[in-house]
């Protein structure tokens, strides 16, 4: 530790006299006490040595020859490339005895500063300490393979790859709140098939979403959610008001779940948001689809949920929505990390094949159109079916409601449009909405989970003889299926009735969830 300091102590000398000599003779300042450690004691001033009890000249220094040694290269100004940190100088002993000072969050922030501070911040025994004051006298442990550990104490610490006890104090931080907000999802909704509170937990964790969209010259630009619409079993969220890159320059947007932490004691003040990413668009290999319009913008969607309001005349953004389902959506932005998403655990149900040339039976569906201000229609229906023979194309059909039968059709309250803001404009697209839809199966258990954009197209033929209006269709499609809606315009009331929906599941998803082999 004395070489150490003693290090310490010659480095700022180093930096004082280069100082000093930038300055010039005629600017500087006496320097009372100034001196370094060694065997002749301490300097009295920066002209005198104090040696064997008496006061020396200090001799003059000469220029030195690229041959010479560093002594008298160091009152010479040096470049960037050249000047040392004082702070790299130091023996990692000490700056780790520095560091053994700071808490958690504080050293979790010091690690991004450098690659030393990175090695310096993730030192086991440091780590290992910071676990045992906050949680050795608990009895809560997390549930993991890496449980053994814990047990070993600070013999063990050693043992263990690098990183692992900063590892399991995240784990057990995050296992503690996890308990308590997991508490409150177990509360399953009969209606809609998800946990009830959802909305509750999201707002009560303080909980919002960062857009991040990174344009073709590689910037990144970070937004902040400007409002959340919170639905049944969805929530909408938009970003508006900050300065958008142009629409053609987009390469990429991601979406974070960011938990805020709130300032209730000071140890969280200065605490990292966390990032949990939920998904990632690549504008080069999946570019936007139009929708819809009105006189000021021009709605293009991007699969899955996420819709660009750009202006008309313009390539500018006016604003982005991103529409998410309320399943798994708390541990989608919690438990994920700022670079990939969370992973859902595999919870196959449990084997049950009575009758095999039945199909799928038992399956209900929760079915909502709504905008950003108001439901447009929402129904439940029950005992969903398909036999096999009727499995076509690769596809599982579910009659919802039936065009033939007329008591299961229905009206849609309002108009079906989707308002918009942007600063001080607002104003709404007509015939589009958002659509979710949350399928659950024979377990009751949620199978196929959807929020997304949908809009209102003209059919090229009359879709239904019992109804004398305009006919339109309502379609969407991804990976896992499709759903198709047929609709009538009836002039007369001014509102559209939906005479047919109808859900298409992908037997590749079936086989894959259910351990099945459906034909195709």
């Amino acid at each position: 530790m004395a070489a150490g300091r003693g290090e310490f102590f010659r480095s700022f000398l180093e930096g004082l006299e280069r100082q000093l000599a930038q300055q010039g003779p005629g600017r500087r300042p006496p320097v009372r006490g100034r001196g370094k450690p060694g065997s002749g004691g301490l300097q009295a001033g920066p002209d005198h040595r104090r040696a064997g009890g008496r006061r020396q000249k200090r001799r003059p220094t000469a220029a030195p020859s690229p041959a010479s040694g560093s002594d008298h290269s160091r009152l010479e100004p040096r470049t960037e490339e050249k000047e040392t940190d004082f702070l790299q100088r130091l023996p990692s002993e000490i700056l780790v005895k520095i560091l053994s000072y700071l808490d958690a969050a504080s050293l979790f922030c010091i690690s991004h500063v450098s690659k030393l501070f990175q090695q310096l911040a993730n030192d086991d025994v440091m780590w290992h300490k910071i676990y045992m004051s906050e949680f050795g006298s608990q009895t809560w442990k997390p549930k993991s393979l890496d449980d053994a550990a814990v047990q070993r104490g600070p013999a063990g610490a050693g043992d263990q790859s690098v990183g692992h006890w900063k590892k399991m104090y995240f784990k057990t931080v995050a296992g503690q709140e996890m308990s308590k907000w997991r508490r409150k999802l177990r509360d399953i909704s009969p209606y809609t098939g998800l946990p009830r509170q959802t909305e509750w937990v999201l707002r009560n964790l303080n909980v919002s979403w960062e857009l991040m969209v990174c344009d073709c010259w590689g910037q990144e630009h970070r937004m902040e959610q400007s409002r959340a619409y919170f639905f049944e079993s969805s929530v909408i969220i938009r970003w508006s008001g900050g300065s958008f890159t142009s629409y053609h320059h987009i390469s990429s947007i991601q979406l974070h779940g960011v938990r805020k932490e709130t300032l209730r004691s000071p140890d969280v003040r200065n605490r990292p948001d966390w990032r949990s990413l939920i998904l990632k668009l690549d504008m080069r290999t999946q570019p936007g689809r139009f929708i819809g319009k009105d006189r000021l913008i021009k709605l293009m969607y991007l699969s899955p949920g996420v819709i660009i309001g750009v202006w008309r005349g313009q390539s500018s953004v006016a604003f982005i929505m991103v529409s998410l389902h309320f399943h798994k959506l708390v541990e989608k932005s919690l438990l994920g990390s700022p670079v990939c998403p969370y992973s859902e655990p595999l919870d196959r149900p449990p084997a049950y094949n009575l009758d095999p040339e039945f199909g799928l039976h038992g399956y209900t569906l929760h079915f909502v159109l709504h905008n950003t201000g108001t439901e447009i229609m929402s129904g439940l229906f029950h005992q969903l079916s398909c036999r096999t023979a009727q499995i076509q194309q690769g596809l599982v059909e579910l009659k919802v409601i039936s065009r033939n039968d007329l008591s299961q059709h229905r009206s849609l309250s309002g108009n079906v449009k989707l308002p918009w803001k942007s600063d001080a404009l607002e104003g709404s697209v007509e015939n589009c909405c958002i659509m979710t839809l949350t399928l659950l199966d024979e377990f009751q258990k949620p199978f196929w989970c959807v929020s997304s954009p949908i809009f209102i197209t003209m059919a090229k033929r009359p879709l239904s003889f019992d109804y004398g209006g305009e006919h339109f269709l309502m379609e969407y499609g991804n990976s896992d299926g499709k759903v198709k809606m047929m609709l009538v315009w009836l002039k007369e009331q001014k509102q559209f009735f939906l005479i047919s929906l109808t859900v298409y599941v992908s037997v590749f998803k079936v086989n894959a969830h259910f351990s099945r082999d459906y034909g195709s």
